[in-house]
């Protein structure tokens, strides 16, 4: 009885954030003066697409004297370096070597930079990144019209890139996923007035109010889901921007395994963090936090074993020449459960520009199962190397043959 209430209320809460995400806000008259931007991009191991990184952050359009740029790498990391210095930066955005110490981690490095940051706002980006050319100028401007004076932090949407005609099942999924997400859950969420947990790459923040906050958490490998809410529990709130930042997805499952178990494993050291003090997250932030990360990990334990013992009723049923003794109600909260969702992925494909066929929803169910062997891989590190980070891979994009015309197009216009 638990388990079916509480999969009629993920289902409505999912339809509820659809109908909460279609107003797109408007974007804001330029400032007077813009303000000085500093931008940050962690690299480790990232030869095969520093040189990228470099040519697209070269791209962002903003005065370059207001710019700020710091390429942060760890100080042992010779090959990425050298990549670096050949790919000759511009003057704006220069080299900052992160001395040894632990843990040794993306947020450690982000708060390194953030001592030597100068601008009055800050930006986080990954090596994989593309950034739309105006978003910088978007946040700018978001920031300068906030009369509250209690906006920290706006998030871009980032779109996953999936090639034309040849994308593997893994990439299709991941980049429905991200879609739901960025375009459907997360202006949901904002409409309703509540926070949500960041990503891990274009975040716009004021940069005295991260400092104030104490920037990142070293020790978590979701630095960024911890920091929506630690900002939340200081009494600031989060915002979204319409310029988005396009990646590439992870690939192979190889490559999406190691990723999926990093991001469940800090959503529970997250969890943990911030379910110590119920009250000091109001009503509205627990809420935010049970149907967000709260809901995010009990799905991913749960999708495989769910789907198991559905596929196992049926078959034994089958083989006795029954049919299945499944109570009517039960199979009306399972598929408005997994309509929904089916929904949440075609609503934000379609605002990111992305391909979302009736292949890619029958075959969803399968990407679910494969969380819940994510959620064994990451409560098992949790306990075994609750701080180390798995790397994701990254290789430089192919020129050609990408599903992001439309997303790109749609992107800066909204800019």
């Amino acid at each position: 009885m638990a388990i079916g209430v509480g999969f009629l209320v993920c289902a409505v809460w999912r339809l509820l954030l659809v109908l909460c995400s279609g107003r797109a806000p408007r974007r804001p008259p330029s400032p007077r003066r813009w303000p000085r931007y500093s931008v940050l991009a962690a690299l480790h191991d990232e030869v095969a697409v520093a040189p990228q990184l470099i040519r697209r952050l070269s791209a962002l359009d903003y005065p370059r004297n207001r710019l700020d740029g710091w390429l942060v790498l760890e100080a042992d990391d010779h090959p990425t370096i050298q990549a670096v210095i050949a790919a000759r930066p511009p003057a704006w955005l220069k080299l900052l070597l992160v001395p040894p110490g632990v843990p040794r981690t993306k947020p450690r490095a982000l708060n390194h930079a953030l001592s030597r940051a100068t601008g009055e706002l800050l930006t986080v980006y990954d090596a994989e990144d593309e950034p739309d050319p105006g978003q910088l100028r978007e946040a700018a401007a978001r920031f300068a019209a906030d009369d509250s004076g209690r906006l920290a932090c706006l998030q871009a949407p980032l779109r996953i890139r999936t090639r034309t005609g040849r994308a593997g099942f893994l990439d299709r999924q991941f980049a429905a996923e991200y879609a739901a997400l960025f375009e459907v859950a997360l202006p949901g969420l904002v409409r309703l007035g509540l926070p949500f947990p960041l990503g891990g790459t274009s975040n716009h923040f004021r940069t005295d109010v991260l400092r104030a906050v104490g920037g990142w958490d070293a020790w978590n490998v979701t630095e960024d889901a911890d920091l929506g809410f630690r900002l939340w529990c200081r009494g600031w709130r989060l915002g979204l921007i319409a310029s988005p930042t396009h990646e590439c997805p992870p690939g192979r499952l190889e490559h999406w395994l190691p990723q999926r178990t990093r991001w469940l494993k800090g959503y529970m050291q997250t969890w943990g963090v911030h379910s110590r003090d119920p009250p000091g997250l109001g009503l509205r932030g627990l809420v935010a936090l049970v149907m967000t990360l709260g809901v995010a990990l009990v799905s991913a334990a749960l999708h495989a074993p769910s789907l198991a013992w559905v596929a196992s009723a049926v078959l034994v049923a089958a083989s006795a020449g029954l049919s299945p003794a499944t109570p009517l109600p039960a199979l009306a909260v399972l598929g408005l459960g997994v309509v929904a969702a089916w929904l949440t992925c075609a609503v934000g494909a379609k605002r990111a520009g992305l391909p979302y066929h009736l292949g890619d929803m029958v075959t969803a169910p399968a990407y679910w199962s494969l969380l819940s062997l994510a959620f064994a891989h990451a409560a098992w590190r949790l306990i075994r190397e609750p701080f180390a980070w798995d790397k994701t891979r990254h290789q430089a994009d192919p020129v050609d043959g990408m599903d992001t015309d439309a997303a790109t197009d749609s992107g800066r216009q909204a800019a």
